[in-house]
């Protein structure tokens, strides 16, 4: 089976890093989670398909129709903020890019669930994280348990 690598976050002024992380676990086989909307996880999806990779988003709503066009496979939850938890579970580790609320949400379930979570520069600033300066050492970093 796939490692499945969840990338949370938001903000489109980090779209271009998102992309990288995705086209880059793509590389690596990995399937990318993300949570299927716009902006970060758009990003990280069409990274990922740029190099032949799988996706899945797993929706807040009730409608395949609101996922990314680079989504493969649509999770629809029907329960909004609470699809977070179904991320976070869904990566067997998870990258953080930018963000905000949403993410830090996410980022307290990966830690609760014994994930290894990789901070991509700048981000949130949370004790026990790993960090990394680029998307090619935050995509090694969130690998480095599975050899």
């Amino acid at each position: 089976m796939a490692i499945q690598v969840a990338v949370i976050g938001s903000g489109r002024e980090h779209e271009h890093r998102a992309e990288e992380v995705g086209r880059l676990l793509a590389e690596r086989g990995c399937t990318v989670v993300t949570g299927g909307l716009g902006e970060v996880m758009a990003a990280a999806a069409r990274g990922a398909k740029s190099a032949g990779g799988t996706t899945i988003g797993i929706l807040p709503g009730e409608r395949r129709a609101e996922a990314n066009e680079w989504i493969d496979h649509a999770v629809v939850t029907g329960i909004g903020h609470a699809r977070n938890l179904a991320v976070a579970a869904s990566g067997d580790a998870v990258i953080t890019v930018g963000g905000s609320w949403g993410t830090l949400a996410e980022i307290g379930f990966a830690m609760r669930l014994g994930r290894r979570v990789v901070v991509l520069e700048p981000g949130w600033d949370v004790e026990g994280l790993d960090r990394a300066p680029t998307p090619s050492e935050a995509v090694e970093a969130a690998l480095a348990d599975f050899g």
